[in-house]
C-alpha cells in the first residue's frame, strides 16, 4: 500500500511570489478542471536532482520548454507549441495558482499497475508515465494533487533569465495578489476526485 500524506497545511498568504513551473498545456488542463494531478521526479536543476515540495501554495507558471505533443493524448497534443530549451524571451502570463493538498509517493514496483489506473485522470500518454517511472527508478515518483484557483485577472510578468531551465520551483521577482480568486472546482467535487485517486492507490 502506498503511504499517503493528506491535507498538508498551507499558508494563508494573500500575496505570493513562489511559482511551480509546468507545461502550458498542463496548466490549462488544471485551470479548466480537466485534471487535478501532476507528476514529478525532479528536474536537472533541482537540488541533487531530487524533487521535494518547497511550498504548498504556488502560482502556476506555464512554460513551452520541453513540451512534447508525442507524450500527450491526442486531444491535448493538437496545437501544442514546442521550443528548444535555453533562454525563452518575452512575457509570461500568470493566470492561476494552486494549493498542493496531497503528496503521494509512487514506486517503481507499482508502475505497471498504477499507470493504466491513472490514465483517465491526466492528459499524458501511458508511455510518458512509464518514462517518468523509469527515470531514476530508485527514487519515488511524486503524484501531487492540486486545487486550482483562477486569478481575477491575468498578470503579465517579464520572463527573467533566472526562471529558465529544467526546474520545478522558481521565485518570481514580484509578488502576485491572490485576493478574489475563484476555485476551479467546488470543494465537494475536488474532494470526490481526490478520493477516487486515493482509492486506486490503495487497491
Amino acid at each position: 500500500m502506498t503511504q499517503i500524506q493528506t491535507h498538508l497545511p498551507v499558508t494563508n498568504n494573500l500575496s505570493i511570489c513562489h511559482a511551480f513551473k509546468e507545461w502550458t498545456v498542463a496548466v490549462k488542463a488544471l485551470e479548466e478542471g480537466q485534471m487535478i494531478l501532476l507528476l514529478r521526479k525532479g528536474g536537472i536543476r533541482e537540488q541533487g536532482g531530487n524533487f521535494s515540495v518547497k511550498h504548498r501554495r504556488v502560482l502556476l507558471y506555464p512554460t513551452v520548454e520541453h513540451q512534447n505533443p508525442n507524450l500527450l493524448k491526442l486531444e491535448y497534443a493538437t496545437g501544442v507549441k514546442t521550443v528548444d530549451s535555453g533562454s525563452p524571451s518575452g512575457e509570461i502570463n500568470i493566470s492561476s495558482w494552486a494549493d498542493i493538498t496531497h503528496i503521494l509517493p509512487l514506486y517503481f514496483s507499482q508502475a505497471e499497475t498504477i499507470i493504466p489506473q491513472l490514465e483517465s485522470f491526466h492528459i499524458w500518454t501511458n508511455q510518458w508515465g512509464r518514462d517518468r517511472f523509469n527515470y531514476k527508478p530508485q527514487q519515488p515518483l511524486y503524484l501531487l494533487l492540486l486545487r486550482t484557483y483562477i486569478l481575477p485577472q491575468s498578470i503579465l510578468i517579464p520572463n527573467h533569465s533566472s526562471y529558465h531551465g529544467c526546474r520545478s520551483w522558481i521565485d518570481l521577482k514580484q509578488s502576485i495578489s491572490l485576493e478574489n480568486s475563484l476555485a476551479v472546482l467546488p470543494e465537494d467535487q475536488y474532494n470526490q476526485r481526490v478520493d477516487q485517486i486515493q482509492s486506486l492507490l490503495n487497491t
